[in-house]
């Protein structure tokens, strides 16, 4: 077999450069959109384009159309990560500051970690990742409670709920994807999971009465700029480097988007979104990231993270 050249360092930093920072950067465009779109319509657009632009690119390039099978497991799939996860992000965001909301979503690992424990059985608990999961939970604990005298108020409960829930839907998700047939691209997969998680966020924005008094004409430059960035940069552009990187670099290296991602997102949100830094939130994020650090180094790491993760598409 023809091995192929490693790409330039220059290629490398610069894809690392695009995952870490455009992801980072996609939590405050969430929030900027929110602020005068209905949250699961504005993510309905957001999927449905970016997820139709990239089925159409790979039909162009001659990669085959899932089958009924994989079709099927593309719609389960693309409820559990966006009806139940990015709908759920979108939704908090109105009530949680995008920096938080990204540390907040980090703790994936935690319940993906906790699946492999408890549901698959394929992952050990030791004393070293027992410790991991307790800090993880710790930091969120942090960020929620009242009783701390920290500084900084807590951050709203109903939107911390559902970040909470939206950790644990994607984690469900990534544990069936390892078992459900799924298109071997993963590109086609991620682009047909995104079209159809628009399709059915519109559906369920259009059951919850969004499209009722939404009128495209009031809505300012700024929120379709938003927009814009998350089709393009966030979801077709980060994730294409994503899966160039997977290609040339070691899944370990790649995952390290996983605790930048937050620290950009929290720093983003405070340098441009006049979002608050307080000792709460680094507390938090501290112990939120060091879970995730361990977690993710663990030995037995290819079995917690071989799905797609969010900030990635």
């Amino acid at each position: 077999m023809e091995t192929k050249p490693h790409p330039a360092k220059w290629q490398i930093l610069l894809a690392f450069a695009v995952i870490y920072l455009v992801w980072g950067s996609t939590f405050l465009a969430i929030r900027v959109g929110v602020r005068e779109v209905p949250p699961l319509l504005f993510a309905a657009m957001r999927f449905f384009i970016a997820g139709l632009v990239l089925f159409v690119w790979m039909l162009a390039h001659g990669e085959r159309s899932p089958n009924k099978r994989e079709w099927m497991s593309i719609v389960l799939i693309a409820l559990l990560i966006f009806v139940f996860d990015y709908g759920f992000l979108f939704w908090a965001e109105q009530r949680v500051p995008s920096g938080i909301a990204a540390v907040m979503l980090a703790t994936i690992p935690v319940f993906m970690a906790l699946s492999e424990i408890v549901v698959l059985r394929t992952q050990r608990l030791t004393i070293r990742l027992a410790i991991a999961l307790l800090v993880g939970i710790a930091g969120v604990f942090v960020l929620v409670s009242n009783s701390l005298n920290v500084g900084g108020a807590a951050i709203d409960r109903s939107g911390a709920a559902g970040l909470v829930i939206a950790s644990i839907s994607w984690s469900i998700a990534a544990a069936l994807s390892r078992r459900l047939p799924l298109p071997s691209s993963k590109i086609m997969s991620s682009g047909t999971q995104m079209f159809a998680g628009g399709v059915l966020l519109a559906l369920a924005a259009a059951a919850l009465g969004e499209f009722h008094g939404f009128h495209p004409s009031a809505v300012s430059r700024g929120v379709w700029i938003a927009l814009l960035y998350l089709i393009v940069a966030g979801s077709i552009v980060a994730f294409t480097a994503y899966v160039w990187l997977l290609h040339h670099e070691s899944p370990t290296k790649v995952g390290t988007y996983a605790y930048v991602n937050p620290v950009v997102a929290v720093l983003v949100g405070y340098f441009l979104g006049g979002e608050a830094l307080g000792t709460r939130t680094i507390l938090g994020t501290l112990f939120v990231l060091v879970s995730v650090v361990v977690i993710t180094t663990m030995p037995a790491k290819k079995t917690i993270g071989s799905g797609a993760t969010e900030g990635e598409l």
